[in-house]
């Protein structure tokens, strides 16, 4: 599924599924900027990713501050050119039952996924207007789908208004030669997830009940934007992509 020719930025690049996602891209073709918080980790990736001939950039980005992703997207034109492909797959993940969830942290977990998707996303789609074609790709979640569980009212909410604001653009951005598609994964093997204070056991349990008896990798939804970014994905926008084990049916 040749990228040749593209250039792709990716938030949450240093590490998990966007790291995966930076990696399967270049070797697809595409010269790739990689955007993160830890910008350590993002250059470690570029690099990885220079050493396979491909150009790239890594840029420090806190999708939850309007002024450091037009910083970051301004250096990735100044760098790699045109924005053909925006994978937003920066993230945040914690458990939260109602009764402790405060505001605040609702409020952080809706500005980093949804808000963050959404100012990525309006500093970079011009370029794919200006082009004809484009390919915008946002990393729901299972749980979006189903709920995800006790303590994840706030994680659900904001991936699913995620998934909402895909369908909306799919519409309004088709004309152009944008797709707009979103992937929601189910449980994944990532350091977020190993971070986000989950119950003991809850992950092993959620295993063991999966159809397919084994937790996602990163490259799994590597593998699954790979086609959603290509050209064989033209014709599929406003899509939910859900490699999910079988969790969600």
């Amino acid at each position: 599924m040749s990228l040749l020719g593209r250039n792709a930025l990716i938030t949450g690049g240093a590490s998990g599924i966007g790291r995966a996602i930076a990696l399967r891209l270049a070797r697809d073709g595409t010269d790739v900027a990689v955007l993160d918080r830890h910008v350590g980790g993002a250059q470690a990736v570029a690099d990885e990713i220079a050493r396979t001939g491909r150009r790239a950039l890594a840029a420090e980005v806190d999708v939850a501050d309007t002024a450091s992703v037009a910083r970051a997207v301004a250096d990735v034109r100044a760098t790699l050119g045109p924005i053909h492909v925006v994978v937003n797959s920066a993230g945040i993940a914690d458990f939260a039952p109602l009764a402790d969830l405060a505001e605040e942290r609702w409020l952080r977990m809706l500005d980093v996924h949804l808000n963050g998707t959404y100012r990525v996303t309006r500093a970079a789609f011009a370029d794919m207007v200006a082009a004809g074609w484009g390919r915008i790709v946002n990393v729901a979640s299972a749980a979006a789908l189903n709920g995800g569980g006790p303590g994840l009212a706030h994680y659900a909410a904001a991936k699913a208004g995620i998934i909402g604001f895909t369908r909306a653009l799919a519409h309004e951005l088709g004309p152009s030669g944008i797709t707009v598609n979103a992937i929601a994964p189910g449980l994944v093997d990532t350091p977020l997830i190993h971070g986000a204070g989950a119950p003991a056991g809850l992950y092993d349990a959620a295993v063991a009940r999966l159809p397919v008896r084994r937790i996602g990798q990163p490259r799994d939804i590597a593998a699954a934007c790979a086609y959603l970014a290509s050209e064989e994905g033209g014709f599929c926008t406003g899509q939910v992509l859900s490699p999910n084990g079988g969790a969600v049916m």
